[in-house]
């Protein structure tokens, strides 16, 4: 089979590619930049924008399958330019894959799309999504799930997938950002509480995309359905963080502010580099705080039956891993 990867040079992508790679599959890539380490991979790599359908049409040509991981991330930045990403890059995929006749459609989404604010304990995929958003990046992202999922049918089968905080060996964005934070003493949590959290560990988020990749066929019960994906073992946030501290050696946050105080500072730092027009992150954002202040684990039964989606790494052993990593490096 032929599978072409959006976004294969991050660090989900990357993890997806080897697991394909290892069972024999034969992988395309379509990314922004030139990356000498996919070639060196054996993996047939294509640059170019999501929304230059000329390009991408010739990535996607031949393919068996697409699975669409590029995405644009982040807690800031323009509404515009996350929506030209996540929305118009994803209609933009689905086009290519009607055009040249690809069948199936696996899509990377978000947990952050049913993210409202409140709580999210347990809860499954019959939640809804919430009437407003406080970022641009669950903004955009819902909407494109949706188009996703309402793109299903008999010429092309498509599934979304909600991996939530995925962390490993080979981030080079959440985990090195919560170490440099730590070691500079401005990393703080929020509120007395220690919410209870999802994460997973990068090699189970891939393989759950096999998964979805592999039962994705005409007539399938996953076929236009999204799916939570995690450990199935909630955590205190509080002591997740502290655990990745702890795995490169550095040492506990102990400190908290409490949550009037952070969200009045990220409303503040919000007006602020929005009048000033700085890009920039700020320090807080709205999102950030309720991110984490909240409580948001769920409920993944359906990924297991539906899927037959196993998370093999526990955290334990996925906390070994990256140990193991950062010693080295």
């Amino acid at each position: 089979m032929k599978i072409l990867i959006t976004g294969g040079a991050g660090f989900l992508g990357k993890a997806i590619i080897q697991q394909l790679l290892q069972r024999g599959e034969t992988v395309r890539t379509y990314s922004r930049g030139h990356y000498p380490e996919l070639i060196e991979m054996g993996v047939e790599t294509f640059q170019g924008d999501l929304n230059d359908s000329q390009t991408l049409n010739k990535a996607v040509e031949s393919c068996d399958a697409v699975i669409h991981v590029a995405a644009k991330a982040g807690i800031w930045g323009s509404y515009k330019s996350y929506y030209k990403s996540n929305v118009l890059g994803t209609k933009a995929v689905i086009q290519a894959c009607l055009k040249t006749g690809v069948k199936r459609l696996v899509y990377t989404s978000s947990p952050s799309v049913v993210f409202g604010g409140e709580n999210l304990s347990g809860v499954n995929e019959s939640i809804p999504y919430p009437s407003s958003f406080l970022a641009a990046y669950p903004s955009t992202k819902a909407e494109a799930e949706q188009i996703v999922l309402k793109a299903n049918s008999e010429q092309l089968q498509t599934v979304a997938l909600r991996p939530h905080l995925i962390w490993g060996p080979g981030d080079r964005h959440l985990v090195p950002k919560l170490i440099a934070r730590a070691k500079a003493a401005k990393l703080r949590f929020i509120g007395k509480d220690n919410p209870l959290v999802d994460t997973v560990y990068i090699d189970n988020a891939a393989e759950a995309h096999l998964n979805a990749l592999d039962r994705l066929t005409p007539g399938s019960r996953i076929c236009g359905k999204s799916y939570f994906i995690s450990q199935g073992e909630p955590i205190g946030i509080k002591d997740w963080v502290n655990s990745l501290l702890l795995a490169a050696k550095v040492p506990p946050v102990q400190k908290s502010i409490p949550y009037s105080v952070a969200y009045g500072a990220a409303y503040f730092f919000e007006t602020l580099y929005k009048g000033l027009r700085i890009e920039k992150d700020p320090p807080l954002t709205r999102f950030l705080v309720q991110q984490l202040a909240k409580e948001h684990w769920f409920d993944i039964s359906a990924a297991r039956e539906e899927l037959g989606y196993q998370p093999k790494v526990s955290i334990e052993e996925g906390m070994r891993r990256l140990s193991a990593t950062l010693s080295k490096q």
